[in-house]
């Protein structure tokens, strides 16, 4: 994994600078390491049948679409309004490959619009959204989740694939499901799985081989097939530093394409559809330092020293959801004495500390003492960090500052306010 090469997250000043203008906690989000990150992905695709979409759902701020957008990176939408996300910052429905696929388990919300009125391909990942379908009056193009039965996330919680993951289709069960489709008067085009990764290559590489081996043998049964994905899941690792190979995981993605191809007796569009990699490096949360506070023990005198900070898990939820491990830095104390400290939040719930292991018990850094005022840094926040935020506490969600490569800086989701939270509030008799 590599960090951001030239990151401003070092620079206490600079910093402080943001800080003065728009408040703490603040997300800042490094355009200069978003496009090495789409760089990099779209060097794995760089063949004529070969494809990236993004999982917006990692970060669907405006300012990153179009970012993503300017690059010919395609989308993969988990929800109606997702798929309006994506329009709105200039993709189209009715595109062939679909420039916007979507990707659910259960169709909610205005689905019909997206489907019968924008064109964009729905992606199938349990049985009776077929059913769906039918009642619905939709006769068109289709893509298949399937569950090929083994899969890994970055955590245990976060299965893709396998008998633990609700996403997809069993593989055993896809003969029904196809003619519940064709009864539909729909036609299969693209068949899709997401088996994960962890944060180890040499698991996804491997992974992908199977993935792909599965498709192979599928291909023979949808004689309309003009594409897969291999999903996404490309392997971030949040405590090592470690390159990802692009070359080998290149070579795997243009060999499946050329083995589907030869298996369906055409040309077959591959893809894959990372969402995690391209964003997650880019942002930082800085929060500032507003107390240091100390517990003891009757027993032994010893207890946990807590650094009081003013983001929480309201902006930052997974370390809470799952004990995901995210660097912490104070830039203002590089390096002075370290010693371990646990870090905590504002919220009003015992879970809101940012120090948890993957038991989601305390797990004191070891980090340099910071004083008052500080501001501490949350690194590696920007996939599912501004995406899960939420409105408990009635704080409200902190802003987005994107910062060029020049420096320049453009606030890009301002804080919210009360009266934000209260739009939604009312006394309609229904």
């Amino acid at each position: 994994m590599s960090q951001p090469k030239s990151s401003r997250t070092t620079d206490p000043a600079f910093l402080q600078s943001v800080a003065d203008k728009v408040g703490t906690p603040f997300w800042l989000v490094e355009a200069g390491e978003l496009r090495r990150r789409i760089a990099e992905v779209k060097s794995l695709v760089n063949g004529p049948f070969l494809h990236a979409r993004y999982a917006m759902k990692a970060n669907s701020a405006a300012r990153i679409l179009r970012e993503i957008h300017s690059q010919g990176i395609w989308i993969d939408a988990v929800s109606a309004h997702e798929c309006q996300r994506a329009q709105r910052v200039g993709y189209k429905g009715g595109q062939r490959p679909p420039e916007i696929l979507y990707t659910a388990d259960v169709f909610r919300g205005n689905w019909k619009d997206v489907i019968l009125k924008d064109g964009i391909m729905p992606n199938l990942g349990s049985p009776g959204m077929a059913l769906d379908l039918k009642e619905a009056g939709y006769q068109g193009n289709v893509a298949l989740r399937v569950n090929v039965g083994f899969g890994h996330g970055h955590v245990n919680a976060c299965d893709t694939g396998g008998p633990s993951s609700k996403h997809g289709i069993w593989w055993e069960d896809l003969a029904k499901e196809v003619r519940l489709i064709h009864e539909a008067g729909c036609e299969v085009i693209m068949l899709h799985a997401h088996v994960g990764s962890g944060p180890k290559q040499q698991e996804l590489r491997e992974n992908l081989k199977r993935l792909a081996q599965v498709f192979r043998e599928l291909a023979v049964d949808f004689p309309k097939l003009e594409a897969v994905s291999l999903g996404g899941g490309l392997p971030y690792n949040y405590r090592q530093h470690e390159e990802l190979d692009l070359a080998a995981l290149g070579n795997i993605l243009a060999e499946a394409q050329k083995e589907l191809s030869q298996a369906a007796g055409r040309d077959i569009h591959v893809e894959i559809e990372p969402g995690r990699y391209y964003v997650v490096s880019s942002t930082t949360l800085v929060a500032k330092v507003h107390d240091i506070k100390s517990t003891r023990t009757n027993v032994k005198g010893k207890g946990e020293t807590f650094v009081m900070v003013d983001a929480g898990f309201t902006d930052l939820i997974r370390p809470a959801m799952y004990g995901s491990y995210h660097r912490i830095s104070i830039p203002a104390r590089q390096g002075a004495k370290e010693e371990p400290l646990c870090v905590a939040g504002p919220i009003c719930e015992s879970g809101d500390v940012f120090t948890r292991g993957a038991d989601e018990m305390l797990a004191p850094r070891m980090l340099p003492r910071p004083q008052r005022g500080d501001l501490l840094c949350l690194h590696d926040a920007g996939a599912y960090g501004y995406a899960m935020s939420n409105p408990y506490n009635s704080l409200g969600r902190a802003p987005q500052v994107w910062v060029e490569e020049d420096g320049s800086l453009h606030l890009i989701s301002r804080r919210e306010t009360l009266d934000d939270l209260l739009i939604p509030e009312c006394d309609e008799r229904i």
